[in-house]
């Protein structure tokens, strides 16, 4: 792996003349190494499959532009091989961080904020329920079953699906994939990275999605709200998010599926996947999921 990264890192003329070990931080599908002041992501095996990364790559330079996202220093559209700036004095979320750092619910709101609020514009279009088509129809093909009543639960979400679209909201560049690992912060402010899944989507999806991936409970997703509507929440906006926080574990779900087709050995994807689907289905039972879908069928 070492001399893998070296080989990598001896062909990217912005790094000539940079000394040093690549130290290695992590990442569930990519490998991620600090060199200096730099931080330099290698792509994970079959990730081209379903992220396009001349996408991805506009879209991490419109985010560096709108403030929230560290400079891009270089990056191969063809490979996915990014560099950009190490973020000084910022830690790596995690959902523990999320419940420990006083304010950081709010300070991811407002970094959110300023990300859809940018006037930038995103090439991809992160259409829900396209993807999940597309997640299927990859893994027709791969020797991994989805969890027991998937299509019951994708055909229930249809009513989802009309309530949104009756539902328009003007779309904005979102992140899309808000895991809290990809949320640095100073104490002060928060940096978002990764962006390969990143679109023009509804706003409310990253929040919604963040929720979950963090694990808020009700005071935290009013904090979160609080914080990005300035205190100016409508019942439309909060159900949106509910609902939101049901699809991205539905969508997820086949995410982890995919990576358990890959053979990444990141982490137990079998269980990632289930665990989805449970808690997916558990939120569509609730009293909250069912009271946001009627707000937004009315």
């Amino acid at each position: 792996m070492q001399d893998d990264i070296l080989g990598l890192i001896s062909k990217v003329p912005e790094l000539m003349g940079v000394t040093g070990t690549p130290v290695r931080l992590g990442g569930m599908t990519n490998r991620v190494y600090r060199l200096g002041d730099l931080i330099i992501r290698v792509p994970g095996e079959g990730t081209s499959d379903y992220i396009n990364r001349a996408d991805e790559a506009l879209a991490a330079k419109a985010a560096a532009r709108a403030g929230v996202s560290p400079e891009v220093l270089h990056v191969d559209s063809a490979s996915g091989l990014m560099v950009t700036r190490y973020v000084p004095n910022a830690v790596t979320m995690t959902p523990k961080a999320f419940n420990s750092r006083d304010g950081a619910p709010a300070r991811a709101a407002l970094g959110l904020r300023q990300l859809h609020r940018s006037g930038e514009s995103f090439p991809a279009r992160f259409e829900l329920f396209a993807m999940i088509d597309d997640y299927l129809s990859h893994l027709s093909g791969k020797d991994v079953a989805l969890p027991e009543g998937y299509h019951q639960v994708l055909s229930e979400a249809e009513a989802v699906r009309a309530a949104l679209a009756r539902n328009p909201v003007p779309l904005a560049p979102c992140h899309c994939d808000p895991l809290c690992e990809n949320f640095l912060d100073t104490g002060e402010r928060m940096w978002i990275v990764d962006w390969e899944y990143s679109g023009m989507n509804d706003p409310m999806w990253d929040l919604g999605d963040l929720s979950v991936e963090a694990g808020f409970d009700a005071a935290q997703d009013d904090a979160l709200l609080a914080a990005y509507f300035d205190g100016n929440i409508t019942p439309k906006d909060r159900a949106r998010m509910v609902l939101y926080k049901a699809m991205c574990d539905l969508l997820w779900t086949l995410w982890g599926l995919l990576q358990l087709a890959n053979n990444n050995p990141a982490e137990d994807f079998r269980a990632y996947a289930d665990n989805r689907f449970a808690r997916c289905r558990a939120l569509m039972a609730s009293d909250d999921f069912v009271d946001s879908l009627r707000i937004l069928q009315a």
